[in-house]
């Protein structure tokens, strides 16, 4: 909670819980854990639905742009969204004419889906309704603090995904 006084210059941020000591390690987890959570809402109020979609629907419609096919337990694992909710989400989007069935001719088995031409526009829709919500989240960092976070960021990903 910020608290600020008239003669105070400066927002001081008091501890949820002063009487917890996380350690470094654990206090920065939680801080990406509220920032995970609380990205949510801008970005469903800001890109998702003005755009016609719902939270999930966007997360794989992003996540279609971005890496191309997946299989819905590629998505489920990318999303972390139970393979029921990626599955309803993907019928949804198929119905929209967003998504289509793609294939592996490696591997029959495999089932995954991929952006239509017109999910392909939507997708390129969100790019400046995402730059409107990161700008504002981003409107006080310095291109300094910019290139620290997107490394940060970068990083964390690299290690969860096994690209480091």
């Amino acid at each position: 909670m910020a608290t600020k006084t008239a003669d105070e210059t400066t927002t001081q941020t008091a501890p949820a819980r002063p009487d917890l000591d996380l350690g470094e390690d654990a206090a920065l987890l939680v801080d990406l854990l509220k920032l995970a959570t609380f990205i949510a809402r801008p970005m469903r109020e800001g890109v998702a639905e003005p755009l016609g979609l719902s939270a999930n629907d966007l997360k794989i419609i992003l996540a279609l742009g971005g890496e191309g096919e997946l299989a819905g337990h590629e998505l489920s694992e990318i999303m972390g969204l139970p393979p029921m909710n990626v599955s309803r989400a993907i019928a949804a989007l198929t119905a929209r004419g967003l998504v289509e069935p793609g294939e592996d001719a490696s591997n029959r088995r495999r089932k995954p889906v991929r952006l239509t031409a017109e999910g392909t526009a939507l997708f390129q829709q969100t790019i400046p309704a995402m730059a409107t919500v990161g700008g504002k989240l981003f409107a006080d960092f310095t291109p300094d603090e910019r290139a620290v976070f997107h490394s940060a960021a970068q990083a964390i990903l690299a290690r969860m995904t096994g690209g480091d």
